[in-house]
């Protein structure tokens, strides 16, 4: 047997899914708006205001500039869609939009429902049951 040396390794990649990989796999429950062939859309489960909505394209990847310019328009079309429906069922101001990316390294577009700043800042979060979600799910999914 030969001493390993630089020549002989073979580094190999390994991907870990995140979390949005195994929410789309079905290996994580979640509160689910509506899906495409390309992209699901889920109500965050650490929501800033009532309606907080996760829109995500189901191909891993990292940084929002990193999809091709097909898949951003896609994932802005998918996303505007959800959008006016959520606007249908949660009353607010306006449906504020955010990309942000530092938690999950998956692109996702936030979509939450705004009466005011603080809104925005995910430093405040709401809490609800597993009820009322399935429920705002269910009813934005409807408004769709």
């Amino acid at each position: 047997m030969e001493p390993l040396s630089s020549k002989s390794l073979k580094l190999v990649e390994v991907k870990m899914s995140s979390v949005f990989s195994k929410i789309i796999a079905g290996d994580i429950p979640c509160y689910k708006i509506t899906e495409d062939e390309h992209h699901i859309a889920f109500l965050d489960v650490n929501p800033n205001s009532k309606g907080h909505t996760l829109c995500v394209p189901k191909k891993e990847v990292d940084k929002i500039f990193d999809l091709d310019a097909q898949a951003y328009t896609d994932l802005m079309m998918f996303s505007r869609r959800v959008a006016l429906a959520l606007r249908k069922v949660i009353p607010c101001k306006r449906i504020g939009v955010t990309v942000i990316g530092l938690e999950v390294p998956h692109t996702h577009v936030h979509l939450i429902p705004l009466n005011g700043m603080e809104d925005a800042t995910f430093g405040n979060k709401v809490a609800l049951g597993e009820e009322e979600m399935s429920y705002l799910a269910e009813q934005i999914s409807a408004a769709l």
